[in-house]
């Protein structure tokens, strides 16, 4: 299939662009296959061009003018990083045209037609970003120790299909006890390893275990877990369901582990069922929240309420209660946890992810929160493309959308909030990895799964995000200036009132340009406050060193003298 084929209108004079803050652009609007490019020929006016990918809209709409019969009218574009414009267009035949042609663009059935797989890097690729962060780097520490080992049994991906090729995995545990403990679990996902403690405690995740007519327990399973906790040490296995929707589960097959086979673990359940059941519930949150915020005409208690009543920030709060006691059970009981839900794709990776950042200050760099998402989130098989490719605007999406993924950013966000010297990286990057999820350049979110990602030769065919974040020009915008490293665990308030909404994301396009101004500004004067603490901090060096020096000849001018 061509583009020039889904393109009705390809260039079209006079169209004016109108933006969050009501600024209006003149120009010509030309339809590529990825891109809106609106191009400003005003010649009191400096140049102006304003490209926008056609999968970073979520939905358009149109209105047709009432005053006559071909007098044009407005195209609404509202796209996922929450900004809303408005194309005004003469001749109601130029919008319709362009409006089929934008429609058909932002709808596309093949992933191999997306930007990612046409996209050309103008710089240099330092390092690849598809190979960063594989298992066998990431856990080559531990795989030098007698207790785990690398297996390859899913090289295939037949299975756990949402898994990838190569897992870690108990040493004493053979392949076979693997194969069959997946067929125990829910789509295959069976325990594994997702984090060591320092102090030795092991972090595990996987899905529910499927206990229909034929099967009421499985052996291997109890076997790996029993090989993780040895002889006499207990766990915690943490469902993020509750006990009501556990059972509900229970009816289709699903449901828990059999107390009397699991005696060396207690069983603690943190419900975060609007999460795990892709009922669509934490979208239209979203979507209540993104409404209130643009919304610049409500009062400030109305708009209080309207917040309070999105339930956003109570997923927010869930999520970090729930992260919490993982973190607690690890640090302080030293015990070994276990975290499922139902599928194991949603809920129980925020809970794992957000526990590892909690307690490991690795993950609070640059690097380390790249590996993360690496490991708990693309190769742990949160299916990106199927969550992300509707937004909170679009009246087609399906339950299967919802924006876990940004769920998880916004926790970084309010551990950031609360220590915001103990993270290397600044909230810009969260906002880029949000951005870059929904709609991208690279190839990095795209796909469901490893096999996915296999299939479509990603690795190949697209360039890596991480490939563009570690370049020293990127890295350096962002980078926290007030950074100082913190090598034991951040404990969050998860007291309601600790939350914040974050502002730089959501309310990025209402908040005035004076006030980004102001804040260009201080985190200019924190950069240039950080060089001179490093001057100061060098002086301090040189003066101990001459005094030491100082110090040394004294001694020795006495020694003399006597």
């Amino acid at each position: 299939m061509e583009f020039a084929e889904l393109i009705t209108s390809p260039n079209l004079d006079r169209v004016i662009l109108q933006d969050c803050s009501k600024t209006s652009i003149e120009g010509t609007l030309c339809i590529t296959g990825h891109h809106l490019i609106l191009s400003s020929r005003n010649e009191s006016l400096p140049a102006q061009e304003i490209w926008l990918l056609h999968q970073s809209i979520d939905c358009i709409d149109k209105k047709l003018s009432s005053s006559s019969i071909n007098n044009g009218g407005i195209i609404i574009i509202k796209c996922k990083d929450f900004r809303v414009f408005q194309l005004v267009i003469s001749a109601t035949e130029d919008l319709l045209n362009v409006f089929t042609s934008i429609e058909r663009l932002i709808n596309l059935d093949k992933t191999e037609l997306l930007y990612p797989f046409f996209y050309r890097p103008m710089y240099n690729i330092l390092e690849d970003g598809h190979i960063l962060y594989k298992p066998e780097t990431e856990f080559s520490k531990l795989l030098q120790s007698d207790e785990w080992r690398l297996s390859h049994i899913n090289s295939d991906f037949s299975v756990c299909s949402s898994y990838g090729a190569s897992l870690v995995v108990p040493k004493s545990i053979d392949d076979d006890v693997i194969s069959a403990a997946a067929s125990f679990r829910d789509g295959g996902r069976f325990p594994v390893l997702s984090y060591r403690h320092e102090n030795g405690a092991i972090l595990l995740r996987s899905s529910q275990p499927m206990l229909n007519n034929s099967i009421r327990r499985s052996r291997a399973d109890e076997k790996i877990l029993n090989a993780v906790l040895g002889q006499t040490r207990k766990g915690y296995i943490i469902d993020t369901r509750s006990t009501n929707y556990t059972n509900n589960c229970k009816a289709k097959g699903g449901g828990t582990e059999p107390e009397g086979h699991y005696t060396q673990w207690k069983k603690v359940h943190k419900p975060m069922d609007k999460i795990s059941k892709c009922n669509g519930s934490l979208l239209d949150n979203l979507a209540k929240l993104i409404d209130a915020c643009s919304d610049t005409t409500c009062s400030s208690d109305k708009w209080l309420s309207r917040l309070e009543s999105s339930n956003w920030l109570t997923h927010v709060l869930n999520v970090l209660n729930g992260a919490c006691l993982v973190a607690q059970c690890l640090d302080q009981d030293g015990a070994t946890v276990l975290v499922h839900g139902s599928s194991g794709l949603d809920s129980t990776l925020l809970l794992t992810s957000i526990a590892q950042i909690v307690l490991n200050p690795d993950c609070r760099t640059v690097r380390g929160l790249e590996a993360l998402i690496e490991r708990e989130w693309l190769q742990a098989g949160h299916p990106f493309q199927l969550r992300n490719s509707k937004f909170c605007f679009s009246n087609s999406r399906s339950k299967y959308q919802q924006p876990t993924f940004l769920l998880f950013l916004d926790c970084v966000h309010q551990l950031h909030y609360q220590f915001p010297c103990s993270f290397e990286f600044n909230t810009d990057m969260l906002i880029l990895l949000f951005e870059h999820s929904y709609f991208s350049q690279f190839g990095t979110f795209l796909g469901n799964c490893e096999q996915d990602r296999v299939n479509l030769k990603l690795a190949r065919q697209t360039t890596s995000l991480w490939s563009y974040l570690n370049r020293p020009d990127i890295l350096s915008s962002i980078l926290n200036p007030v950074y100082e490293p913190n090598k034991g665990p951040i404990w969050p308030s998860v007291a309601p009132v600790s939350l914040v909404l974050w502002n730089d994301l959501f309310l990025r396009w209402v908040i005035d340009s004076s006030t980004k101004k102001i804040r260009e500004k201080v985190g200019n004067i924190l950069e240039k406050h950080k060089e001179i603490r490093s001057q100061v901090i060098k002086m301090r060096k040189s003066i101990a060193e001459a005094q030491k020096e100082y110090e040394e000849l004294s001694e020795e001018c006495g020694k003399d003298k006597c």
